[in-house]
């Protein structure tokens, strides 16, 4: 497969997933946070299929399109291992989706940042919320949801919560 292909895949597998999440918390309250802002792509596709849900971002520095950037008082700046503990803070436990979004290039090093920071996201996270992200997580609150159909497994990953 071309590095075209897999990243057209990798795209297509983040858009089914992320509309799967939007809507299975289409009809409750709560907040929706992206890690890893990267280009803004995916925080602007969530923010037009959820545009009433306040929306939080976290990433090392802000490098997006203008137009995929969210107000200062929605980004939370710096290390994820300092800005989700600020988070916890500023946001309790209400957040209903997570998208983790960061891959660095080296899979064991993101594997390993995964496993770092997910039980400060957990720690954000109402019962029912719902995860998807670029790596594999395991953590006793975070149960497998299944892949929506075409989705090869290990490509992306979906949890849900409770």
């Amino acid at each position: 497969m071309s590095r075209l292909d897999s990243a057209i895949r990798r795209l297509q597998a983040q858009q089914l997933c992320l509309e799967w999440a939007a809507s299975a918390v289409a009809n409750r309250s709560g907040n929706a946070i992206e890690l890893g802002l990267g280009n803004g792509r995916t925080f602007d596709h969530l923010r037009s299929l959820m545009p009433e849900r306040p929306f939080y971002v976290f990433d090392r520095q802000i490098a997006a399109h203008p137009d995929c950037i969210p107000a200062d008082d929605r980004i939370f700046l710096g290390d994820f291992r300092e800005t989700l503990v600020a988070a916890k803070q500023a946001l309790g436990q209400t957040v209903l989706l997570a998208h983790l979004d960061i891959g660095t290039g080296d899979k064991a090093a993101s594997i390993a940042l995964a496993a770092e920071i997910a039980p400060l996201v957990d720690g954000l996270l109402a019962d029912d919320a719902v995860v998807v992200s670029d790596q594999p997580v395991i953590l006793p609150r975070w149960t497998s949801a299944p892949l929506p159909e075409g989705i090869r497994p290990g490509r992306i990953h979906l949890y849900q919560i409770g």
